[in-house]
């Protein structure tokens, strides 16, 4: 929760985004605002009351806009009654200071919002030490702001905490012994962390990894296929921290894990923060990609999340399967004409709401993760009653035959099941 907010009444936010004009990497100025605007909503504490693009030839080095556009932007925000303004993109902490005393507000930019969300976000013991790190790390670059955040317990990282001045030299201090003991902290998580990946590493269950941008329906088809009930909000960031189910598929045991969503822009140090939380995408043998097919931006989001995926090191040998989700949400024609694209380029279009299109998807993730199947024939005696319920159990005789010796077995297995029958 930011500071100052209460349940009765959230805190009023303006959004604003500059549209570099002299950047020609930069994004669409207006898909480009109406997600930070839902970053903005993903906080239940923010109100948003207005948003806008702000073209701008440069940036000014003390006030990121110019002298002009603040006076301007300064006579909306006492009009609407703004109390926090959100920037979408970079702000130097000089330019911040400036803003704030020239406004009266407080001021965020988008990587303190994102933090706030992930803070907000967080449920686990390592997604809570990794949000600290991570705001720790933007903080102490930040030192021109008040550092009271530091003795609270939990809720919010009051980046619009109180304002003024703090010695920077006892604040780096702080700071860093903070880090450090956080660091030990982590360190002994993943430790536990590790011990439970190679305890499963034993288990010869293929891990199936849901990925793709943030929003883009992943939790909602985790919770299709699991029947668990993970935060599954129309709102962005809704999952931090993975979330791991084991579920049987057409016979086939397999864990699943659900990842936190990918975003444009985020910033380098968030991403190494959370690198652990997709470490799990690493290990998978099977990579499903989520992809909100209704989204005007789908496309730029689907390279977004394949350009992240490639920076952390995933296996090209590993396979992805794209699945088309939020299908129902397409007008009638374009549902038709996505169906068909689908079907002859390889992806799976789905409703994870509506439980469309969930069929052909398992059968599609049970197909690509099956092994290679042996053909043989057995000869079980009579009195090896168990072994022969084992086989039925497995779903892996075709047929079979009595004869005189015993049951002769036509089998389709696989070389691991074959080794734990041995083993019986």
């Amino acid at each position: 929760m930011l500071e100052g907010s209460t349940e009765e009444r959230p805190t009023r936010a303006l959004v604003l985004h500059p549209d570099l004009k002299g950047d020609p990497d930069r994004r669409a100025a207006l898909p480009a605002l109406e997600e930070a605007s839902a970053l903005a909503a993903a906080l239940a504490a923010i109100e948003v009351v207005g948003a806008e693009v702000v073209p701008l030839p440069k940036p000014h080095p003390g006030l990121l806009f110019g002298t002009g556009k603040v006076a301007e932007l300064k006579e909306r925000i006492h009009d609407a009654e703004v109390e926090l303004v959100l920037v979408d993109g970079p702000v130097s902490p000089v330019q911040q200071r400036n803003l704030e005393k020239e406004w009266k507000v407080k001021l965020l930019d988008r990587t303190g919002l994102i933090l706030e969300i992930f803070s907000d976000r967080a449920r686990t013991r390592e997604g809570v030490l990794q949000v600290e790190m991570a705001a720790l790390t933007y903080q102490r670059t930040r030192l021109v702001r008040a550092w009271t955040h530091l003795e609270r317990q939990r809720g919010g990282l009051g980046f619009v905490g109180g304002p003024g001045e703090t010695q920077i030299e006892a604040d780096r201090r702080a700071i860093d012994e903070q880090l450090t003991r956080l660091k030990r902290q982590l360190e002994k998580v993943q430790k536990t962390r590790a011990l439970h990946r190679a305890a499963r590493a034993k288990v010869p269950y293929p891990i199936v990894a849901l990925v793709g941008y943030t929003n883009a329906g992943k939790s909602t088809l985790f919770n299709r296929l699991t029947g668990a009930e993970v935060m599954a909000k129309d709102m962005l960031f809704a999952t931090l921290d993975p979330t791991m189910r084991r579920l049987r598929l057409e016979g086939q045991e397999v864990i699943l894990s659900d990842t936190v969503g990918f975003i444009s822009d985020l910033p380098t140090e968030l991403v190494a923060a959370f690198r652990a939380t997709l470490e799990e995408v690493l290990e998978a043998d099977l990579i499903l990609h989520v992809r909100d097919i209704s989204h005007a931006e789908t496309e730029e989001q689907a390279e977004e999340v394949e350009t992240i995926l490639a920076s952390l090191g995933v296996d090209p040998e590993v396979p992805v399967v794209e699945v088309w989700n939020k299908i129902d949400l397409l007008p009638e024609m374009a549902r038709e004409a996505a169906e068909r694209r689908a079907g002859q380029e390889g992806p799976v279009a789905i409703s994870a709401w509506t439980g469309q299109g969930m069929e052909a998807l398992v059968e599609t993730i049970a197909a690509t993760l099956a092994p290679a199947r042996l053909e043989e024939e057995l000869l079980l005696p009579f009195s090896e009653g168990r072994k022969r319920a084992w086989l039925h159990e497995e779903e892996v005789i075709e047929r079979e035959e009595e004869t005189e010796d015993g049951y002769l077995l036509h089998l389709r297995w696989t070389e691991r099941q074959k080794e734990r029958f041995a083993a019986l």
